[in-house]
């Protein structure tokens, strides 16, 4: 049980709440933002003393049935319910350590996917396999050590030129925001992990964008996307973005792909003669 995590998590979902929200008035005189912490004890079914006990970190672990309660009076989505259920101990954990090592079927698979720019990213954002198509839509991975293939630490660490963008991606804004959400939940899974909860760190320190993120405490899972690359080579190339979880090592498969005879597909045609090299002379 995560006991300070828990609590900052259960302030900031019962603050961005209205009473409006949850069927209470308003009322004069509300100092602060959402929902009182006596309002929230009343929904949920339990003593505001204890509520206020786990939001300041110092309540024991609290049952199933009680963190029920609290996710119905908080409205919390699913992904929400399943993050409290982590932070407090309820929910099955992983090893101590995320995973690194991607399966051979995997990486034969990568190989194997026609006109597809496909990846292995570990549950901590280094990129841990790759293909000769997202080399070239990229970056060649392979020269770079592991730290530098990690796309968090890229994204709020990266390039700080005002014209900077993580691969001449359209959706940067919305891709760092994902990466401070998944990253949440990844050191709720490996609370004790060394790799994790150094990234966390250093980027909390290194990065008042990602400090600020972060304190929101959001942990809602990403759709399915559409992304455009702005590439050196060929310009902009639009592709589907669709992320496959590797459960058995909790991993994922990042696949980028195009509709047949879309300039998209023509612009991944075009970069899969090109290749790596001549891309990354270019940028």
């Amino acid at each position: 049980m995560d006991k300070q995590e828990l609590g900052a998590f259960l302030r900031s979902r019962r603050e961005r709440l209205r009473p409006q929200d949850v069927g209470l008035a308003s009322g004069p005189r509300r100092r602060t933002p959402g929902l009182r912490r006596e309002e929230a004890a009343v929904l949920a079914h339990i003593s505001t003393e204890y509520y206020i006990r786990l939001e300041q970190g110092r309540a024991p672990r609290p049952s199933g049935e009680v963190l029920s309660g609290i996710a119905g009076a908080l409205r919390l989505t699913e992904a929400e319910s399943d993050h409290l259920h982590v932070l407090a101990g309820t929910a099955p954990t992983r090893a101590r350590l995320h995973r690194r090592e991607v399966r051979p079927s995997i990486l034969a698979l990568l190989e194997r996917l026609p006109q597809t720019a496909a990846f292995v990213m570990s549950a901590a954002f280094e990129v841990l396999a790759w293909n000769h198509l997202a080399a070239a839509l990229m970056e060649d991975f392979a020269p770079l050590a592991p730290r530098d293939r990690n796309l968090a630490r890229r994204a709020f660490l990266g390039p700080q030129r005002p014209d900077a963008t993580l691969y001449g991606i359209s959706d940067a804004t919305e891709f760092r925001h994902q990466v401070v959400m998944e990253l949440h939940a990844t050191l709720a899974r490996y609370p004790t992990d060394p790799a994790v909860t150094g990234l966390v760190d250093e980027l909390r320190n290194a990065s008042p964008d990602f400090a600020r993120l972060w304190e929101r405490h959001d942990v809602e899972p990403a759709p399915m996307l559409t992304k455009t690359f702005r590439h050196p080579a060929v310009g902009e190339i639009t592709v589907d973005c669709d992320k496959l979880t590797l459960t058995d090592r909790d991993q994922c498969l990042v696949l980028y792909t195009a509709p047949p005879g879309s300039p998209g597909a023509d612009a991944l045609a075009l970069l899969n003669v090109l290749g790596a090299e001549a891309s990354d002379s270019l940028r």
